[in-house]
């Protein structure tokens, strides 16, 4: 297997899809984020709008599903699966994106998928706080003094979403192979910095065979 995997996992505002998007095309693969909702959709005949409600969250309903039982909870009326088999669904969908090319794919919980991939890469980005409100204000055109609570809750769900199904702690740096600040070097800097991580990781998979 010669296709390599680049998963990226981040804070929000910390610039991940940027980074995400240059690296994909720095090396002329794919990137998946929402565009794994849609392979899903069309792989599972399950409506894009359930896949879309379960992303990368757990809902409060979820959660108290959790004391008596996990994955007994339907996200509603309007879908045949619990949240444990969509993400299931997920799972297979991108198990069989990698087994064709090689791709970044980021968050969805893809480096813990992915995690016997003999060519995994798995990152974690975060940035300073101030440099995390500014780029959330400016992307999803956000009040600045409004973006606190919202960037607080999106990490909430992010993390509860993966610690639940990985078990593991996300933003942890012990989780991932590298951590970086996007503060330190910029998006093109942490960028670069990565490109040459990568190219040494390709290299001793090279050495190897």
């Amino acid at each position: 297997m010669n296709n390599f995997i680049i998963t990226i996992g981040r804070q929000l505002g910390s610039g991940g899809r940027s980074v995400g998007h240059l690296l994909a095309e720095h090396y002329g693969i794919s990137l998946y984020d929402k565009s794994l909702i849609n392979l899903a959709a069309e792989q599972s005949g399950i409506s894009k709008q359930v896949f879309s409600q379960a992303d990368e969250k757990v809902s409060r309903s979820f959660l108290r599903s959790l004391i008596p039982g996990r994955g007994m909870t339907m996200l509603g009326s309007n879908s045949p699966l619990s949240q444990d088999e969509l993400f299931k669904v997920q799972s297979d969908v991108i198990q069989n994106i990698t087994e064709k090319e090689s791709c970044v794919i980021l968050g969805r919980c893809a480096d813990y998928i992915l995690r016997n991939h003999p060519r995994l890469i798995s990152i974690f980005l975060t940035a300073d706080m101030d440099d995390r409100l500014k780029r959330l204000s400016e992307n999803d055109n956000i009040p600045l003094e409004k973006a606190l609570p919202v960037l607080e809750q999106g990490d909430k769900k992010r993390a509860s979403y993966y610690n639940y199904y990985t078990g593991g702690a996300w933003g942890v740096a012990s989780t991932y192979h590298l951590s970086l600040n996007t503060s330190r070097l910029g998006i093109e800097g942490t960028t670069q910095f990565l490109i040459r991580y990568i190219d040494a990781r390709r290299a001793q998979w090279e050495e190897k065979e």
